[in-house]
């Protein structure tokens, strides 16, 4: 099989993430404007690549005022850094799991970052178009991205955690050039 385009429905797919608060809870958010595609080689999957670009403006967490500042130069900074990215570079297989490492840009720096992805298989939807899915994490360590800003608690310890978790749900669909083949 050759590599073939699928390109991300972002309307049956979601990026989400979650970081500490105060030490004992968790804020978790998502992005809600973001497109991708991935170039899916299934005989020879170290052959296959992602390419995911994300409107940074677009994060939401439901809470209006967090999510100002988290636009803001404190955070991601969206006026000079209106978008954040991920192209992938390796992609290695085991069994229905894959690592895909490559390189995430946030604000402007660039950092490996790798993703522990699941296929979850495919199939053909109502409508005749061929879908594939996928789950994949990673968690990634936001100074590693100049995201420094934070708040020092009277009890001890900060407002907002180091380690950022994120959880992507995929779905794709192979483009239709590729479904002729």
């Amino acid at each position: 099989m050759e590599n073939k385009l699928w390109n991300i429905d972002t309307t049956h797919s979601g990026i989400h993430f979650s970081v500490r608060h105060m030490v004992f809870a968790k804020v978790r958010g998502r992005f809600t404007d973001w497109s991708g595609a991935i170039h899916l080689d299934a005989d020879h999957p170290a052959r296959s690549s992602v390419e995911v670009e994300i409107q940074a403006h677009s994060i939401d967490t439901g809470v209006a005022d967090r999510d100002g500042h988290l636009r803001s130069p404190d955070f991601l900074d969206v006026e000079r850094f209106p978008t954040l990215r991920f192209r992938s570079r390796r992609v290695e297989e085991a069994g229905t799991r894959y690592r895909i490492t490559g390189d995430l840009t946030i604000r402007g720096v660039t950092r490996e970052v790798v993703l522990e992805a699941e296929y979850a298989g495919q199939a053909k939807d109502p409508w005749g178009n061929r879908r594939a899915a996928f789950t994949a994490t990673a968690s990634l360590d936001r100074k590693d991205f100049g995201l420094r800003w934070n708040q020092v608690l009277e009890a001890g310890g900060v407002l907002v955690g180091d380690r950022i978790e994120i959880e992507l749900e995929v779905q794709a669909v192979q483009a239709a050039a590729a479904q002729a083949a």
